[in-house]
């Protein structure tokens, strides 16, 4: 007997009810959308999503990125019907300490989520970054007939992802790029949290399809998103679209099925209580037990075959790959598993061993682009890229190549995005097969700093090249002079912050942002030149901090960072008793250095002195109460550079006279 196959409507209901079941156990949560997108969800991912639950690393699997990810609901229900290692335990633990069903959805939580959202807007430029490196692998790697590279990105997002202007510029950039294999599905219900009923017309009144007209997108209006069938019809429409992403509007009910609260800003955010469950039961036909699913239902929706034959077919395409390609299947492999090439290594010594016998003096933004240019041509997974400032950040290389609308590259030119640029960036990076970095002033990391910090909350290896690092930018004046950044940065927990004082050290920043694949990187690099620094060894760069300069005997420390590094030099030659200098280029790598080197480097009970052109809070916890620290705590002013130095007290009479100060 041929078992029972479920009707779209079951399908949905099954999600409408795990979600309001789940939402009112945890006693908080976001019932309204995961109910309102259930039939759109049923759409996709039984006709169109292409995945296999059995092994979510599936390297040609569709990406499914939920933008609007307070509805994190919809996506465990989805992950666990279609057959994710994630029990019906799991989401009855909705919300709660150590449970693989967070609030939001969170990387490397569950299998199956690709990317941590809840910041709104944010997921939709992810996928940006999804799509592009899906388009990146596919010109590089596919061969006619062997299409290595072919998935699709999928995004569903809300009425708080329109508003939020990182989908401006993400997705601004993704329809000049032309990315068609990226498909978006807005849920426009119409409402938000604010006002006594929730309805947007208050405050939002864009009209959505010229806006994404005009970004270069195709657009479907009109869809009913509780019509299975109509969506499916859009969808297909999106599919037969090459040239340009796709923006699915979708008019939903948000708490679809809910007597009282359906289309109420009431559903949105809270639960919705056990008498609106009991009649929302009643209403859809679901007369289950909470977190019951008929095995008829649950039959219907499981989507392991079908993965299993998905990924089967992609390894037929992989194995006459391999045999008509090998040198290729073999870096695809390579790329794929995020690991770098074995002669790397070697390389990385020749780098820092060649800054070391140039000795040149130049600014740590070209030290940088030295780096590049040696790399690029050897590391094909590099993607740069810059906010419009690419001759000022040096990100380019000589083997640098554009990515435009017809096909690969490993260029970005972002345009004046700094948010969006970081957040497709970290799309870029969980897509994998590619490393991004991107540049911008050091004073605009504040337009990108929640993608960065979301980078960091997922281990992203990202780099950002954020140049022109101090009051030392000049002229500009105190609207371009980073102050604060540096400290700032140091305090999001995860990201690596470098900040080298030549070459060698921005050599050295460069291998390990390169060589760390649980989080991303950050270079603080200088416009002016910096002196080269002469040391005895460089082996104790890559822990952050070490011994520059040493005297026997010595009565102080003086701990320098970037282009003050040069002065604590010159101060301790000023000094009439022997100091030792200390070079930090990165506090946050030399904080996890063990006991005892941190302990030789900093011997405790010897007096200590900071010196760094920002804010001096951060160093208080070097040097102590008792300890200076030399810094800006205030803003800068418009100036040429060395002018700002002095006026400001960088200079070397002022930090000798600091460190005489603490040994009064």
């Amino acid at each position: 007997m041929t078992p029972s196959i479920a009707s779209n409507q079951d399908l949905a209901n099954a999600l409408r009810a795990l979600a309001m079941d789940a939402v009112q156990t945890a006693n908080s949560g976001h019932p309204g959308m995961p109910m309102g997108m259930a039939e759109i969800a049923v759409a996709l991912w039984t006709r169109h999503h292409s995945h296999n639950p059995a092994n979510p690393a599936w390297p040609n699997r569709d990406r499914f990125v939920l933008s609007n990810g307070h509805g994190s609901m919809l996506l465990y229900s989805l992950l666990h019907l279609t057959g994710y290692d994630l029990p019906m335990a799991e989401l009855k633990r909705f919300r709660q300490l150590g449970s693989k069903t967070p609030g939001h959805p969170e990387y490397g939580c569950a299998p199956g989520v690709e990317t941590t959202t809840g910041p709104l807007g944010q997921g939709i430029a992810n996928a940006v970054g999804m799509a592009l490196a899906e388009r990146i692998l596919a010109a590089e790697f596919n061969r006619p007939g062997l299409e290595l590279v072919d998935h699709r990105t999928w995004v569903f997002l809300g009425d708080g992802c329109m508003m939020e202007g990182v989908s401006h510029e993400a997705c601004a950039l993704a329809g000049t790029l032309g990315l068609g294999k990226l498909i978006a599905i807005y849920d426009d219900n119409g409402i938000s949290i604010d006002s006594e009923k929730g309805h947007i017309r208050q405050w939002y009144t864009d009209d959505v399809r010229r806006r994404f007209e005009a970004y270069g997108w195709q657009v479907i209006t009109n869809v009913d998103g509780h019509d299975v069938e109509a969506v499916d019809r859009a969808i297909r429409k999106a599919k037969r679209e090459h040239a340009r992403p796709t923006l699915i509007c979708a008019k939903t009910i948000i708490g679809k099925g809910a007597p009282t609260k359906a289309n109420t800003g009431g559903a949105h955010g809270a639960p919705l209580g056990d008498k609106e469950i009991a009649a929302t039961r009643e209403a859809i036909g679901w007369t289950y037990s909470p977190f019951e699913i008929p095995e008829g239902i649950a039959r219907t929706w499981d989507a392991r075959d079908r993965g299993r034959r998905a990924e089967r077919r992609w390894k037929r395409v992989l194995s006459a790959y391999q045999q008509q390609f090998p040198a290729e299947a073999a870096e695809f492999a390579r790329r794929t598993a995020g690991e770098l090439p074995r002669d790397f290594q070697q390389r990385a010594r020749a780098l820092v061993a060649q800054a070391e016998t140039a000795a040149e003096t130049i600014a740590t933004r070209k030290a940088s682009q030295n780096v590049l240019e040696a790399l690029v041509p050897v590391l094909p997974e590099l993607v740069g890229g810059s906010a419009d400032l690419a001759g000022s950040n040096l990100t380019l290389a000589r083997a640098s190549k554009a990515v435009g609308s017809s096909g690969g590259g490993n260029y970005v030119f972002y345009g004046v995005r700094e948010f969006g640029m970081a957040a497709i960036m970290n799309g870029l990076a969980l897509h994998g097969g590619v490393i991004p970095y991107g540049g911008t002033f050091l004073v605009f990391s504040d337009y990108a700093r929640n993608a960065l910090r979301m980078a960091a909350l997922m281990g992203q290896r990202a780099i950002y090249v954020f140049t022109h690092d101090s009051i030392g930018l000049g002229e500009d004046g105190p609207t371009h002079q980073p102050v604060e950044h540096a400290a700032s940065l140091r305090l999001i927990p995860n990201l690596d912050v470098w900040r080298p004082c030549d070459t060698v050290e921005t050599a050295v920043a460069w291998v390990a942002a390169l060589e760390r694949r649980s989080g991303p990187t950050a270079l603080l690099l200088s416009r002016q030149n910096l002196p080269f620094a002469r040391r005895e060894q460089n082996d104790g760069v890559r822990r952050g901090g070490y011994v520059l300069a040493d005297a026997p005997f010595a009565k102080a420390v003086i701990i320098a960072t970037g282009s003050e590094v040069q002065l604590a030099l010159a101060a301790a030659k000023l000094l009439d008793f022997p100091v030792r200098v200390v070079s930090m280029p990165s506090s946050t790598v030399f904080d996890r250095q063990e006991a005892a080197w941190r302990e030789a480097v900093l011997p405790r009970g010897l007096p200590r002195v900071a010196v760094e052109a920002g804010v001096t809070d951060g160093w208080r916890k070097y040097v102590g109460l008792d300890g200076a620290v030399v810094g800006i705590d205030r803003f800068g002013e418009s100036a040429p550079a060395p002018e700002l130095f002095k006026h400001f007290g960088f200079t070397p009479e002022n930090v000798a006279n600091a460190v005489r100060s603490i040994l009064k």
